[in-house]
């Protein structure tokens, strides 16, 4: 079990530790410019996502999708919940100190960029051939030549 969820705890705590790191350069580095802050967001956005493509290349390549994927939600749904309730109070806010809408759009963008991300990452992976399932088929392939071809009698 610890196999298992280890690696999916690390994978939340290092999501949260991006947002963290990006929310304390935020508060103590550009505490009155909202452009900075949108550009600190949008680099901590980036690093997620290239975070979660990097994952879903090296998991795709030892595991089927149906084994890592679970995973990977997983992860990210707590790395998020952490992300939008606690992640405020380190910036020195509160999770609705936006309003509703900001707080749902929050949640919005964290899931489309962790889905594109994950995304762009297995794509890369399958366009090289290098999934779980394309690595099954040229084993398959190769044994199946490897073995002579049965003659057929008449």
């Amino acid at each position: 079990m610890k196999k298992r969820w280890l690696p999916v705890g690390v994978l939340a705590g290092v999501l949260f530790v991006v947002n963290v790191v990006a929310r304390l350069v935020t508060r103590f580095g550009f505490d009155s410019d909202a452009e900075a802050e949108d550009r600190v967001s949008l680099a901590m956005f980036g690093v997620i996502g290239v975070i979660l493509a990097v994952v879903a290349f090296m998991a795709g390549r030892r595991h089927p999708v149906s084994r890592w994927a679970p995973d990977i939600a997983v992860a990210v749904l707590a790395a998020m919940l952490l992300t939008l309730f606690v992640g405020p109070f380190i910036s020195g806010s509160t999770p609705f100190a936006g309003g509703v809408g900001t707080f749902i759009s929050q949640i919005w963008l964290y899931a489309a960029v962790t889905a594109g991300g994950t995304l762009f990452g297995y794509l890369v992976l399958t366009a090289f051939g290098l999934d779980h399932r394309s690595q099954s088929l040229k084993r398959f392939a190769e044994e199946k030549l490897s073995r002579p071809r049965r003659v057929a009698r008449r």
